[in-house]
Order: C-alpha cells, then structure tokens, then sequence
C-alpha cells in the first residue's frame, strides 16, 4: 500500500481531501508550515500526521499529492519529482478520485461552500456519501452513493472534473490577478459545462448563467416565474426561512432553512432540484431544517448582547449579502462590519464597489490588506479603502477594545485572509474584562 503524502496538508481543500482518503482506509500524512490553521483540529482528531516542510518527508513509494499554492519549486516537490514519485496536484487527483461515484461538483463565483455543506448534509441524512466541503471538512466512506465537492473556477481548476451533475450557483467577475473580464470567467463555467455527463443545476436568476450551453439537462432555478424550481411565499423570522417551492408552476411542498437572506434560499433551491431529480423524497429534502452551517459562513457567538460573526465575505456582493442576513436575523442591532480585504488585486479591481457595499453597515472598521502568496505587494493601501467609506476607521489588532461601545450590536468580521484573530483578540478582551 502507498503512503499518501499531502503537500500543503492544511489548505482547505487539502484537508477535507486528506480526510477522505484517511475515511478510505488510505494511509496519509502530509506537511506543512508550523502556523497553526483552524482546518488543523479536523486532522488532528483523525490522527493524520502533520509534519514540517522537509526533503526527508517524501520516501519511496509515497504518492504525493501536492496543494495550488506551491510551486514546482518547493523542495519537497522538488524531491518527489527527482525520486520519479506518483505526483498529483489536488484539482488532479481529486479528478481522478471522483470517478469511483455519483459525482456532485458545486461551482459559482459565490455560495459553493454553504451549498456544498447543505447538499452534503442532506444527503448524509439519507445516504452514506463522501462529501469536500471548501471550509476543511471531508468525509469518505467506503460504501458512498454520492461524492459531493465543492469545484474552484481559480485558474479553471475545475476543469480536471468531469462530474456527473453540476450545481452552477452563479457567474460573476473575480480573480482578477487570474480572470480578464466577466467574459474570460464566462467561458471557463461554458468548458466546465461541457464536460458535465449528467445533468446541470444552473440559477436561472443569474444573467450569465441563462446563456449557458450544454449537452446535458439544464433545470433552472430561482424566484423567477420562467424557473424549473421557483420559490415562493418566503417568510422569515428569527430562527429562519420558510418558502413554497414550485416545480414548472405546480406547488410541490413548503421547506425550511435555518438561514436567512435570498442568497440561501437559491442555495437550498439548487439542492432541492438536485434531489428531486434524483428522486429523494421531499420529506428526506425537508433534513435541511437541521442543517447547522459551515465553518467560516455566518459563525455566530454570543457575548453578552453582541452578536459576533466570522464570515469568509470577501467580494462586494458577498459582503452585500452578509449584511442583509444580519439585518433579517437581527433588524433591532446596529451592525458593525470588521472588514479585511483579501489580495491587492481584488481590493484595486473592487475598490469602490467595496465602499458601497460596506456602506451598508452602520459603523465600519476596516483591517490591513491581506496579501496572498502569489502577488507582489501593490502600492495601494487599506487608507485607499477608507476615503471611500465614510466615517471608516482603520483598526489595529491591538485597539480591539474599540468595538466595546457597541453594546447592542452585531460584529461582522469578513475576510479571507486571517481576520479570525481580531476577533480572538477582542474576545481575549472581553474575557478579561468581564
């Protein structure tokens, strides 16, 4: 048996894909930088070593299994290359993976991790299954009827699956440092279509999505009238979201999801149309009511009569529908964004529509730029930022205790970056405190 080693073992997708194989029966260990990463726990209950960085790691008859963010020039791919090992990226080996199942890929310039924790919820109900979920969380099983996975259009590595259905959630413009245009992010979801083998569950709310060709069924959903699936009848109350679901204009049944905002009704739509017309009864569709959330998506705490949440909203329209779910959630709290931008290139290509968005809030506090590993710092600062909302202040990890005067008030941390530590630093405040 192969020992397979996992290059970048804390990524997101690195992880959940280490469970999997681990759930498998596979024998796994992978490598990485000391910084402790919050998909660390999962691996660490699982006992799946995680070793540092080192030539020594890679031995003979290894497969390796190396992340996007290391380049060819990392030593120890550098070593399993010398060695002539099996050598994979993640996009391909999952690729290969996949094929052993019923193959569920979720994509969209949005939503792809809380669909995919909410369709793998659902079907785990029911089902065994495996199921990638982008926020760390993977789960295999020997005996799995469906392997549902999130699927990144970033440098169209999504384009090493050929799925048997897709859920398309939406098309939009981001990745600049990859992506051209809308056009450019168009033609890469046009490929992956292509080489869907089953069917396609695309929002038909979405423009660019209408335009999409394919040879496989397209069901559309959404709350239009001319959509396949169409919501209606949405009522919304602190603990969630009620709504009629109709099926080509004929009623089908009433579900609930503990969530709120449009963007999670279309998100349980597509898993509602995935299912149906995989023919799971609707009284099995109706287990999302017990969903419980992903990591990292609308993550609430309660600290006195704050609300503190940890939201990986890093566009414009996510941050947009944060915030709305927040005012839906919570209409008699003030909201206070915490927002750190994520990569140079996505803050100067968004700048203004960030203000916007961000202008939705009632106060603002906005944290350095968070850079990624594959650009160069740009002259731009988060100061560019804050001219453009007004009354925003710049906040330092160190001045945490600002956000104290809030006192009836929910705190909306975003970013992609690691904007989890100043919320672990204004909690550390408030223990000490209190």
């Amino acid at each position: 048996m192969t020992t397979y080693h996992f290059i970048g073992i804390k990524g997101t997708g690195m992880s959940a894909l280490a469970q999997i194989l681990h759930d498998s029966g596979e024998n796994v260990q992978g490598s990485d930088v000391e910084k402790r990463f919050f998909t660390q726990e999962a691996l660490e209950a699982k006992n799946i070593p995680i070793l540092s960085f080192s030539e020594a790691n890679i031995k003979d008859n290894y497969t390796i299994i190396a992340g996007n963010a290391f380049s060819d020039d990392h030593p120890e791919i550098k070593e399993a290359k010398k060695q002539g090992l099996t050598f994979y990226r993640y996009h391909e080996f999952l690729g290969e993976w996949l094929k052993q199942y019923t193959s569920i890929a979720v994509t969209g310039a949005h939503g792809k991790t809380s669909t995919t924790g909410l369709l793998a919820h659902v079907l785990h109900e029911t089902f065994p299954i495996s199921f990638l979920i982008g926020d760390g969380t993977g789960k295999g099983h020997v005996d799995s009827r469906y392997f549902v996975f999130e699927a990144c259009e970033y440098r169209r590595h999504f384009l090493s699956y050929e799925p048997d259905y897709a859920i398309m959630t939406n098309i939009d413009f981001d990745h600049p440092d990859y992506f051209t245009s809308i056009d450019d992010v168009f033609e890469a979801f046009q490929s992956m279509a292509d080489q869907v083998k089953k069917g396609i569950i695309a929002c038909g709310d979405d423009e660019q999505l209408q335009q999409i060709q394919a040879k496989v069924p397209v069901v559309y959903y959404g709350f239009a009238a001319t959509n396949d699936f169409q919501a209606q009848n949405v009522v919304e109350d602190s603990t969630g979201t009620t709504f009629d679901v109709f099926v080509r204009n004929t009623y089908y049944d009433t579900f609930t999801i503990p969530m709120h905002g449009n963007h999670n009704i279309l998100n349980a739509l597509s898993v509602i149309a995935i299912c149906h017309y995989e023919e799971i009864s609707a009284q099995d569709i109706k287990k999302m009511a017990s969903f419980e959330g992903v990591k990292r998506r609308f993550t609430e705490k309660k600290v006195a009569n704050q609300v503190l949440i940890d939201d990986y909203a890093h566009h414009p329209k996510e941050i947009t529908a944060t915030i709305d779910s927040v005012r839906k959630k919570y209409p008699n709290k003030e909201v206070i964004a915490i927002f750190q931008p994520h990569t140079f290139t996505r803050t100067k290509t968004f700048l203004d529509e960030f203000a916007d968005s961000l202008s939705l809030a009632d106060h603002v506090y906005l944290c350095d730029i968070f850079g990624s590993a594959r650009e160069e710092a740009g002259k731009l600062t988060i100061k560019d930022l804050q001219e453009r909302v007004e009354k925003s202040r710049v906040l330092q990890l160190d001045q945490t205790d600002v956000l104290q005067q809030y006192e009836d008030a929910v705190l909306v941390f975003m970013g992609a970056g690691d904007i989890q530590k100043f919320q672990q630093a204004y909690e550390e405040k408030k223990n000490v405190r209190n």
